[in-house]
């Protein structure tokens, strides 16, 4: 009776409002009856509860079947009137289509398929570094397991193989994932498009892998299949269990029980069929409250049992137990900014070499830092003397470099979608528990911009370290020179794009990283050696510009940016020198931050009331007309030439960009409009 309850409200909810996705949650029921009632541990009255297990939702469609069951076992915020608030208008919906982390026992929010995979496996990760830095002989303050659901769509999408992969290689034995295999995907029979034998390919992976024939109804083995796998000692574990999507509908196995409301004549045959009366909506029995009732008090129990451990934890480690307590509480070192450098040599400096000098003494010394790169340790400088890397302790490389669990530098492979979703996994474990970044090329996140959307709009702090970030990484090419993707992210909410012009800005970057709590950010830095300019400075660049250099005299104001800052200065001196016009410049790193500032700042920067603003940068011009009359810019793909000979291809070398600004000039003496109008140059 509980599960035909179960799926009946799944089917009446899609009803309500004529639409959602049914199938999938009504298949799966018998498996969330084994999680939340047998296996899962958790606390529906202290949802935070730190070391309960955590449950993601890869196949977010089937959201329902997580609302449902938040609703059963009696989370407070889920009560039964948000429940019913599934499609509907309300805009404070606690059921929103897809399952959003703001929301009471959603560990992390889920919709492009896959991406939740590869957030489980970070939630893993955290889990087994904690154990490893944390746990003493009878004191396991960490050891909860990450459970994920997911379904025939998630196993295509490149992001989730990537981080299996991985897992398999880590042997996250904290870790499930449950195959929700009803073999339909919203074309049709997954044999459309896949014909593969998935469980050989999970066990390539490294996974365990368990089968369950009767996923419809066989509670008890699926239990056992679960259980099985919180047991196990050296991998993660897969377990297929073969459910018919939308079962019971007439709709029942095929494509059309996926993403539609089956309709209220369906509704009503699937009630007359299970004993329900089909006039009555929502109804959820005294049998089914009964088979749910007393988890709650369940889950307290586990949180008493835990605070008593912490407490007996403190009196025998208390220094552990200290540190412990402050990473839960998302706490760094308060004299955090006396690891940085004061000062950089003088010499002309690579930001993304700038960047391992501002990170890695603070990545030494403040355990929360976890730091990965997608292959190209040699390139990004991110890694520190000492460090450890995350391994799994018996791995032995032929290459030599080894680690354990308890390491904070992450090796993940040429795999950069899986390298970000991974880290706003570790980033949702416990909000500021962990501070992740990754590294790579700027070029290369677009490979990842839709985990890098994800942790946004999650308001994950994780800071993405992109290097080679112009044409001036030179010899690789239009395929390596990120022409339009600065527009993507700024443009992009609740994510904050540095581009540093010096080592000092650097810093200044990675400060305002750091202290932008909810926010992820990516600093975006040079391959080739920038000059150290004169006035920047590092506590400015939290206001995203400032004025570099001022001119009372000025008739123009240039606007630089990272890598081509010291372009704005060369040509202010160069149109000084060569032609008496007077300029000044503007720094601006973060485009959002200066955003932000209020309207007079930003007309004291800007002066655009008194004369042009001319940017100079060269990518894509898009977004640059809220800040400048004119830009230097580039609206073609690059082309592959040495760093110095890009530049000067295409006409950012000081001569041609005072070029550029004489014809600007000439044009706007000659057509009074072009002012009020936006210039490429």
């Amino acid at each position: 009776m509980v599960l035909k309850t179960f799926r009946i409200l799944v089917a009446d909810l899609c009803q309500q409002f004529k639409g959602g996705h049914p199938g999938g949650a009504i298949g799966m029921a018998a498996i969330g009856m084994a999680l939340w009632k047998y296996v899962m541990k958790y606390a529906p009255h202290t949802p935070t509860f730190f070391n309960r297990d955590r449950f993601v939702l890869s196949n977010g469609h089937t959201c329902l079947f997580q609302y449902c069951f938040l609703h059963l076992t009696d989370y407070r915020d889920m009560t039964m009137e948000q429940l019913m608030s599934y499609h509907s208008e309300r805009s404070d919906a606690l059921c929103p289509g897809h399952p959003e982390i703001e929301h009471e026992g959603v560990e992390v929010t889920t919709g492009p398929l896959g991406q939740g995979v590869a957030n489980a496996v970070g939630l893993a990760m955290a889990t087994k570094n904690l154990a490893a830095t944390f746990n003493k002989p009878g004191f396991d303050v960490v050891d909860n397991h990450t459970w994920c659901m997911t379904g025939d769509a998630c196993l295509q999408e490149g992001v989730a193989l990537e981080a299996i992969s991985l897992a398999g290689h880590w042997r996250l034995n904290n870790l499930t994932l449950i195959y929700d295999n009803n073999q339909i995907t919203c074309d049709g029979s997954v044999d459309l498009t896949n014909t593969e034998n998935v469980n050989d390919k999970m066990r390539a992976c490294g996974w365990d892998v368990l089968e369950i024939e009767d996923g419809n109804y066989d509670i008890e083995g699926i239990v056992k299949a679960l259980q099985a796998a919180k047991q196990s000692t050296d991998r993660p574990t897969f377990i297929n269990i073969k459910t018919t999507i939308g079962l019971g509908s007439k709709v029942a196995g095929t494509a059309p029980a996926h993403g539609a409301a089956f309709g209220a004549d369906d509704v009503a045959n699937m009630k007359q069929n299970e004993g329900f009366n089909p006039e009555e909506h929502f109804v959820i029995g005294d049998e089914t409250r009964q088979f749910f009732s007393g988890l709650p008090e369940r889950g307290q129990k586990w949180v008493q049992e835990y605070n008593e451990l912490l407490a007996a934890y403190e009196k025998a480690h208390p220094e552990l137990a200290a540190r412990f307590a402050a990473r839960r509480k998302g706490e760094i070192p308060a004299d955090w900014k006396d690891f940085i450098p004061k000062s950089f040599p003088d010499k002309p400096t690579a930001t993304r070499a700038a960047n391992g000098l501002v990170l890695n003494p603070l990545a030494e010394k403040v355990d929360s830092f976890i730091v990965g790169t997608a292959d190209l340790t040699p390139s990004v400088y991110m890694d520190w003397k000492d460090k450890v890397d995350f391994q799994h302790p018996e791995l032995r490389t032929e290459c030599g470099i080894n680690g354990d669990y308890s390491g904070r530098y992450v090796h993940y492979g040429v795999r950069e979608h899986a390298m970000v979703a991974i880290t706003n996994g570790l980033a949702a474990y416990n909000p500021g528990t962990f501070l992740p970044v990754t590294s790579s090329f700027f070029m290369f996140y677009l490979y990842a911009a839709p985990a890098v959307r994800m942790g946004a709009l999650q308001r994950l702090q994780v800071i993405h370290a992109a290097t080679h970030d112009s044409i001036g990484m030179g010899e690789d090419g239009p395929t390596h020179q990120p022409i339009e993707l600065a527009a993507l992210f700024r443009a992009m909410p609740n994510l904050l794009f540095f581009r540093p012009g010096d080592s000092e800005e650097t810093a200044g970057a990675w400060e305002a990283a750091i202290e932008a709590k909810g926010t992820p950010s990516i600093i975006s830095t040079s391959r080739h050696a920038l000059p150290q300019q004169e006035n920047t400075r590092r506590s400015l660049v939290a206001k995203g510009a400032y004025v570099l250099q001022e001119n009372d005299a000025a008739s123009v104001t240039l606007i630089g940016v990272g890598a081509e800052l010291s372009h704005a200065v060369d040509v202010a001196e160069q149109l000084r020198e060569a032609h008496g016009i007077e300029a000044r410049v503007v720094s601006m790193p973060c485009q959002r931050l200066f955003s932000r500032q209020d309207r007079a700042y930003q007309r004291e920067v800007l002066r655009r009331h008194e004369m042009p603003a001319i940017a100079i940068e060269p990518y894509a011009p898009n977004g640059w007309e809220r800040y400048a009359d004119a830009a230097a810019c580039v609206a073609r793909f690059g082309h592959s030439l040495p760093g110095k000979a890009a530049y000067k291809y295409f006409g950012f070398d000081a001569d041609a960009l005072v070029g550029k600004m004489l014809k600007y000039f000439e044009m706007i003496k000659e057509d009074e409009m072009l002012k009020r109008e936006f210039v490429e140059l």
